[in-house]
């Protein structure tokens, strides 16, 4: 089997910037959360028999703590984040198993669903769907992939190598480095992504690059100044990694079978009507129809 881990939070911005507005009964803003609903319909329609979504419940979180400039809520739009909650209730009511994170992110829940999928009985692929650069420390070979699903495009241990020039082991200390403009955090000063990347290629972690630029083992411009740069922002360095590193300890799932999906909840008719959405609730049954049959 296949597993797919959604980043549902990552769906639900695609879909309000791609889909034009719906509002339901309330006229409230939900043509985003729909969006995201429908697309996961049509994904089970196509074979996905076991999958998650990890959601932010909350934007901010334990990083937060431990760094000033992280990202926030702020600046986001407020019909789009008036639909984060929403969502999970529609997910749910679709029967899909959701994790709603608050003191971690959902980039977390989707590290700590993919190491306990990989491996587990029965399972041939796991997919990440997204294409978060910090996601990309998750991949394993082409047991653990990022799935774009917006371009279609799967990017495997090669790809990342091909994407970076670093593997995945390497990527917190990458991001460290070169910084990550959509988490908040700037990186070394010096340090962009090609000399970074030659540089890690050589030396993976931190701790394994010579304080001393005359010892280095590659051939990079401003050797001197870069390396004097890192040792002056050794603690930053070291801090932002933090930021960069997924937990994989969220509580997510104990067995592969509980990501199983097994057609729409009794509540999935009332929530679609009261998001003017109706059209949703012969979809879902009409797959969930079609799964049974073929499960004989």
């Amino acid at each position: 089997m296949e597993v797919y881990l959604i980043d549902g939070t990552y769906e639900l911005f695609r879909h309000f910037y791609a889909l034009p507005s719906r509002v339901d009964e309330d006229g409230e803003e939900v043509g985003a959360l729909l969006g995201v609903v429908a697309s996961i319909i049509s994904m089970i329609r196509r074979g996905t028999t076991h999958l998650g979504v990890a959601t932010d419940h909350v934007v901010e979180s334990f990083r937060n703590e431990m760094y000033g400039g992280y990202k926030t809520s702020a600046g986001i739009e407020p019909e789009l984040l008036r639909q984060f909650h929403p969502l999970e209730e529609a997910l749910r009511a679709l029967g899909v198993v959701v994790w709603p994170m608050i003191e971690q992110e959902a980039d977390d829940a989707l590290a700590a669903a993919a190491a306990r999928a990989r491996g587990a009985p029965g399972v041939r692929r796991v997919l990440i769907c997204s294409p978060d650069k910090d996601l990309a420390q998750c991949v394993r070979g082409d047991a653990v992939v990022q799935l774009d699903r917006r371009k279609r495009a799967i990017r495997n241990e090669r790809g990342v190598w091909e994407r970076f020039g670093v593997g995945p082991a390497s990527i917190p200390d990458y991001l460290a480095l070169v910084g990550d403009a959509a988490d908040g955090f700037p990186g070394i000063t010096g340090w962009g992504a090609k000399t970074t990347a030659s540089v890690l290629a050589r030396y993976p972690h931190l701790e394994a690059i010579p304080r001393d630029a005359s010892e280095w083992d590659v051939s990079v411009q401003r050797r001197a100044g870069l390396a004097a740069s890192l040792r002056e922002r050794w603690d930053d360095a070291l801090l932002f990694r933090e930021l960069a590193t997924l937990r994989t300890d969220a509580d997510v799932f104990r067995e592969v079978s509980e990501l199983k999906w097994g057609g729409p909840t009794q509540d999935f008719p009332a929530l679609c009507s009261r998001l003017r959405a109706s059209e949703l609730v012969g979809r879902a049954e009409r797959v969930a129809v079609q799964l049974r049959a073929d499960r004989g």
